[in-house]
């Protein structure tokens, strides 16, 4: 699921299609059409479009996509009373990731869902574990894609309720945690490397630590070092203060790794928004909410509530 808050939150259908079958006029209308046909029969308030594949500027693929945008968008509006067409975008315009018309796309549908997380794959100088959703590299995305000429009204700003757990090579001083290098599309090193943990994961692990979390000041995010322990033929997870590699000895995993999990809370995530309002954005959204637990145990229930609030201050 995927949330905004701007005025209301709206519930969507999420599409996603193939580009290069878009190129075809009206291959595209049938597309359309069964995604309205399907919101009208869940009662759906529009569609949210998410399309994260590779696109070369003003290849015929560049174009189609806007004109897929844009042909969505006027169907829901004639269809739906009251409808929406978001589009979901990369947490930079600078085609970290890929290249779409974004200024195009915006102007066709209702607003933008800036996806501001996984930015370490194209980020990265070298290949060391950090910050899904760094709090400059986040900024100046929005700050890039206003100077572009976008309305800030059409952009909503996504973060992530969800952090990376990355397999250490080694861990320097200050923590610093070297990270192999796996070939990809966006980059060499970076999330690919990583495992995704749902928040909910994550809070229990440091709920559980003796040491807690870390801050990072430069990246102002939090991260943890763990290790795995076996014990009578049982996996044990252990979380502490690590300074180097020499405080892991005799405690590493069965492969020798070690362990460091960055992720976003209600502290990071609220610095992250304080953007919102002065720079006049739509309204914040995030990825996504089965991240978080909704048991009722009085701890969990206490953290879902802060990573709410810190959507809606009003909640």
């Amino acid at each position: 699921m995927k949330s905004t808050y701007a005025q209301k939150m709206y519930i969507s259908s999420i599409g996603d299609i193939p580009l290069k079958d878009i190129i075809d006029p009206t291959f595209r209308a049938s597309w359309i059409a069964q995604k309205v046909k399907l919101a009208k029969a869940q009662y759906m308030d529009g569609m949210n479009i998410d399309i994260e594949q590779e696109a070369n500027c003003f290849s015929p693929e560049y174009y189609a996509l806007t004109a897929l945008v844009k042909e969505a968008t006027d169907s829901f509006h004639r269809e739906i009373k009251g409808s929406q067409v978001t589009f979901d975008v990369t947490w930079s315009p600078k085609c970290k990731d890929r290249c779409y018309n974004y200024t195009g796309i915006a102007d066709a549908c209702d607003f933008l869902f800036v996806m501001s997380y996984d930015e370490q794959s194209p980020a990265l100088s070298e290949c060391i574990a950090a910050a899904n959703a760094p709090y400059k590299e986040t900024l100046t995305g929005y700050d890039d894609y206003i100077k572009i000429g976008i309305n800030p009204e059409k952009l909503v700003m996504g973060i992530p309720w969800y952090g990376y757990d990355y397999t250490c090579l080694k861990l320097l001083e200050d923590r610093v945690c070297t990270i192999p290098k796996v070939p990809s599309w966006r980059a060499s090193c970076g999330i690919a490397s990583g495992q995704q943990v749902p928040y909910k994961i994550i809070m229990k692990h440091v709920n559980s630590s003796i040491s807690g979390s870390h801050w990072d000041k430069n990246q102002q995010a939090s991260y943890y070092n763990y290790k795995l322990i076996y014990l009578l033929g049982e996996t044990v997870l252990v979380l502490e203060a690590v300074d180097a590699e020499e405080d892991f000895k005799g405690w590493k995993d069965s492969s020798g790794h070690l362990h460091q999990v960055w992720y976003d809370n209600p502290q990071s995530i609220s610095l992250k928004a304080a953007y919102i309002q002065k720079h006049g954005l739509r309204g914040i959204g995030m990825w996504h909410a089965n991240c978080l637990d909704y048991s009722g145990d009085a701890v969990p229930k206490q953290q879902t509530k802060e990573m709410w609030k810190v959507l809606n201050p009003k909640l």
